[in-house]
């Protein structure tokens, strides 16, 4: 973690002051906002009330390749689960990408196999699986899991899932699953400190893409100020965020977005980068990261992808598209999932063949599909 934001962390007695008026003052409208009858959460918490009482040792998990979104909601959870005191432990298949260390504590979110073994896993009432309900997401901790005789509980917005035997607290029309954490913090009545309300709206803000997106609402809206309000710094968030890229990255983006494809008369746009544009400018996969939104801010662009051939051997696939266009139904046809304006797939063949794959399902996707004529 930054040392300059760990000092940002560290607010005087008078900051922490005033965070805690501000927090009062946010409990306040959230009960007015029940009183007078406004939509505080479309998901009853209610049972969720319940397992949290009745059980005492809980794991949280999320997706591989977890992005800020799934590292908020699980710092997030975790701070509810121990409000009440419970015993958390936070383990992942996958540890965060370079540019989200600062969203891992010391020692508070383990990768599997590296700084905690499978046989030193501790025996849990609960798993806690946030920002997925898709087995395949999960990598190893999907094992892990179907393994244990613990209790299952799903938090996510996706509207790609899995039957997991869980009790779900699902909204697909909710922008983000951090956005879901907060509400279920609302109903269950715990507030955050700063740098959990710091987690948080950096998971909001990067799944809406800073508000901009069209599932953001003025509940999200809401939340983020409420969340800043607890302390979150959107200018110190940003600048963690967008504003930390290596000179590998930016040559990375330079080679990548010089090849750029364009097909149906320039309304979808493609990218790919092979193990060669890693290697060559000293980039990770993770640096590809938002490179699929500069395809989309192309005039007349209605939808794209990037295609990164991974250390694996198989290809990732990151698909937008701008409404009415769905490329969760695109990505299911290819194994994968995600939202109707963002999903994602992992293809096992060639680099040509799946870009070839992909391509002729976007252009299908793209083109007017034929009426038949009665004769």
């Amino acid at each position: 973690m930054p040392r300059w934001f760990a000092w940002r962390m560290q607010e005087n007695v008078l900051t922490r002051s005033v965070i805690c008026q501000r927090a009062a003052v946010s409990c306040f409208f959230t009960q007015l906002h029940t009183l007078i009858g406004l939509k505080v959460s479309a998901l009853d918490w209610a049972p969720l009330r319940s397992i949290i009482e009745t059980n005492q040792k809980f794991m949280i998990s999320t997706h591989v390749r977890p992005d800020a979104d799934a590292l908020g909601s699980e710092l997030g959870m975790a701070a509810i689960l121990e409000a009440f005191g419970k015993e958390v432990t936070i383990v992942n298949a996958s540890a965060p990408p370079a540019n989200l260390q600062f969203m891992k504590p010391e020692n508070r979110i383990l990768k599997l196999s590296e700084d905690i073994q499978r046989d030193a896993l501790p025996a849990v009432d609960v798993h806690v699986i946030v920002d997925t309900s898709a087995w395949q997401q999960l990598g190893a901790m999907a094992d892990v899991i179907q393994k244990s005789g613990a209790r299952r509980v799903v938090v996510d917005h996706h509207v790609s899932s899995d039957d997991m035997g869980a009790t779900e607290f699902k909204d697909v029309e909710a922008p983000a699953a951090g956005e879901l954490v907060f509400e279920a913090a609302e109903n269950l009545g715990v507030t955050f400190d700063t740098a959990t309300a710091s987690a948080l709206y950096a998971a909001i803000a990067t799944d809406t893409g800073w508000f901009r997106f069209p599932s953001t609402s003025s509940s999200t809206m809401r939340i983020a100020g409420e969340l800043m309000g607890l302390g979150a710094e959107p200018h110190v968030l940003y600048n963690l965020l967008y504003e930390q890229r290596t000179v590998a990255r930016v040559r990375l983006a330079g080679r990548v977005l010089g090849r750029v494809e364009t097909d149906c008369e320039g309304r979808l746009a493609w990218i790919y980068a092979d193990r060669n544009d890693l290697s060559s400018t000293g980039a990770v996969p993770s640096d590809t990261e938002s490179l699929v939104n500069e395809c989309l801010m192309i005039a007349d662009t209605e939808a794209a992808f990037i295609a990164v051939r991974l250390p694996s051997g198989q290809t990732k696939f990151s698909l937008r598209c701008r409404p009415p266009h769905d490329v969760a139904a695109l990505a299911a046809t290819l194994g994968g999932g995600g939202h109707k304006l963002a999903s994602g797939a992992t293809l096992s063949e060639t680099l040509p063949e799946a870009l070839a794959k992909v391509k002729d399902a976007f252009v299908e996707m793209l083109l007017p599909k034929s009426v038949p004529q009665n004769d």
